[in-house]
């Protein structure tokens, strides 16, 4: 019986043994994996938030298109018009407020997740290099407004 209990008490202590010992090893050989996968998840959000901006410029033409089509049209055929582009108005303003409602919410799960990694990783992240310049550029004219008053 006593034979019985050291031989598992080896076993655990092995097993014990290689998992303190295997366990930094693995979390050092997985950080740069999760790292690569971060950033490649970083380069899509920005590509999304790119693509969003020119489906606001494509409707934003269209827009103005349909504005000048029905400022141009006979007085008998303007309230038509000015019924479709109401429409195309609203139907734009729906579609973009739930795009940008769902966007919104993966950029905080991707923020978060950039915090967990620690601060090194957000600050590697195109979207934070992003509106890093936008600060800066915000501010500028801010300052220069408060030291002339």
């Amino acid at each position: 019986m006593k034979r019985h209990t050291q031989s598992t008490m080896i076993v655990c202590s092995g097993f014990v043994l290689f998992l303190v010992l295997w366990s930094p090893a693995k979390a050092q050989s997985s950080k740069p994996a999760k790292g690569k996968m971060m950033m490649e998840h970083c380069k899509d959000m920005k590509e999304q938030k790119q693509k969003m901006k020119e489906d606001m410029k494509a409707q934003d033409a269209k827009l103005t298109d349909r504005l000048a089509a029905m400022n141009g049209a006979p007085e008998g055929r303007k309230m038509v018009l000015m019924a479709e582009v109401i429409t195309l108005v609203a139907e734009q303003r729906i579609t973009m407020n739930a795009r940008h409602a769902t966007m919104e919410e993966e950029m905080m799960k991707h923020m978060m997740e950039h915090m967990q990694m620690g601060g090194e990783s957000m600050s590697k992240c195109p979207m934070m290099k992003g509106m890093k310049s936008m600060e800066k550029k915000s501010e500028d004219p801010h300052k220069e407004h408060q030291e002339k008053h």
